[in-house]
């Protein structure tokens, strides 16, 4: 309904108001042309006045900070707030593309063609505050592993980056993925390649020779070639990590992250007009064959034994001989074999035990261990009455020869104490003085 027919029928501005259910104010300036209906009054923007000023203090400074420009237009009259002045800033795009700094942004993009079953992306990914119960420092270890033309990726856990824990937790995640690709591709990490050069350590190809696959190394600061990890490092960070409890153990937080990559299969793809799932797309794939067993790293974890002479690895306890509880030990375990070893710091093997499935939570005894340490608790135990705290024992005979024994010694050591007063030697010598007759008498005789 128009305001202005009303007004021409007689209408005041008060009942006009009322029955369009708007303030006075605003039928007032419709009614005055001051306002167009349907298009709200826009304040004029603050920044505008000093938006030169801005491109040419970044086009001298790509890298000034906002705070230290802001305070710079603050001196100069800008009323606005900081956050205000932040938006502005990215609205007109005021502060230039620096290359070295935004390698990824603001810069045309190619196509990388990824071919199926043609590579697998690996990347690390470290998790800060991890649980202490974990036992792994500030920071958990994830490798994930992405097929680059699919998406499909999976993820392990790992106690640390190191070479062992590497080639151990690349086979795990290549056989989750159900085979491995031709190539293999890396960033400059030092267990792989020499990041001052890129080129592939020694021991590392010798496992890539045994999975039969090729590596490729990353050039530097070039994230976008290994964009498909990257993406999936950001879906494990910030849908499972930032939900993983205090109190959840390392093998349940495995399984988490397992249920997150499985559900990650249903993501839609478009592939040549075809809609399918990342899992579909996965399994068209013609992936290699992985071997029986692992590349023979030795891996090693430092351990502390427990009261009970057990010793925890990957969701398992194993014993060791008694008397060595809080004793730190390592656990050997070369990978692919059936059994690992317990030796102490000096690298002596104290025990040998078949290794259970990883997170079975079995506890592995040896029958030798379980008969001394119930010998051990045995020649310990007691069934004696505890002993009365309320009793009156002054020290013994022994206690107070000791205690003169310690004074003598004190005394000995101090030349104050060294000093004797004898009182009969003083009175001697008074005597003396006394039966001798003074110069007075004596010229009196």
């Amino acid at each position: 309904m128009d305001a202005h027919a009303l007004r021409r029928q007689g209408w005041t501005i008060s009942a006009i108001a009322r029955h369009l259910g708007r303030d006075r104010k605003t039928i007032r300036a419709y009614l005055n042309g001051e306002q167009v209906p349907g298009q709200r009054r826009q304040s004029p923007d603050a920044f505008v006045p000093y938006l030169e000023y801005c491109r040419q203090r970044l086009a001298d400074d790509p890298h000034l900070w906002a705070s230290t420009l802001f305070d710079e237009v603050t001196g100069l009259g800008y009323e606005g707030g900081y956050s205000t002045f932040t938006r502005a800033l990215r609205r007109y795009q005021a502060r230039p593309h620096c290359e070295p700094c935004h390698a990824a942004t603001g810069r045309n993009v190619a196509v990388i063609a990824h071919p199926p079953g043609e590579e697998i992306q690996f990347d690390w990914l470290e998790l800060p505050d991890a649980p202490d119960g974990w036992g792994v420092g500030e920071h958990a270890h994830l490798l994930v592993g992405a097929l680059a033309h699919s998406g499909r990726w999976r993820a392990v856990l790992a106690e640390s980056e190191d070479f062992p824990h590497l080639v151990q937790a690349l086979d795990q995640v290549a056989r989750k993925l159900g085979g491995t690709a031709r190539r293999w591709r890396f960033d400059r990490m030092a267990t792989v390649c020499y990041p001052s050069s890129g080129q592939v350590t020694a021991s590392f190809a010798a496992v890539a020779k045994y999975y039969g696959v090729g590596v490729d190394i990353c050039p530097p600061r070039r994230g976008n070639r290994k964009g498909v990890v990257e993406k999936a490092n950001h879906s494990a960070a910030q849908r499972w990590w930032r939900t993983v409890p205090d109190a959840l153990t390392v093998v349940q937080a495995q399984s988490g992250i397992d249920k997150l990559a499985v559900r990650m299969d249903d993501r839609r793809r478009v592939v040549a007009g075809i809609k399918m799932t990342v899992g579909e797309l996965a399994d068209c794939e013609p992936l290699l064959d992985i071997p029986v067993r692992p590349f023979p790293a030795e891996l090693e974890a430092e351990r502390t034994v427990s009261a009970q002479s057990l010793v925890s690895f990957d969701g398992n306890l194993y014993s060791v001989p008694p008397g060595l509880p809080g004793a730190q030990v390592r656990v050997l375990h070369r990978l692919g074999e059936d059994h690992l070893s317990i030796a102490t710091a000096g690298r002596a093997v104290i025990a040998r035990h078949r290794r259970a499935p990883r997170g079975a939570g079995q506890t592995v005894r040896d029958a030798g261990h379980v008969i001394a340490l119930e010998r051990e608790v045995l020649a310990a135990f007691s069934d004696r009455a505890p002993c009365k705290n309320k009793v009156r024992r002054p020290p013994s005979q022994a206690a107070l020869a000791e205690a003169e024994r310690l004074r003598g010694q004190q005394a000995a050591g101090d030349p104050a104490e060294r000093v004797v007063v004898d009182l009969s030697h003083y009175a001697a010598v008074a005597d003396r003085l006394r039966s001798v007759p003074s110069p007075k008498e004596e010229n009196k005789e």
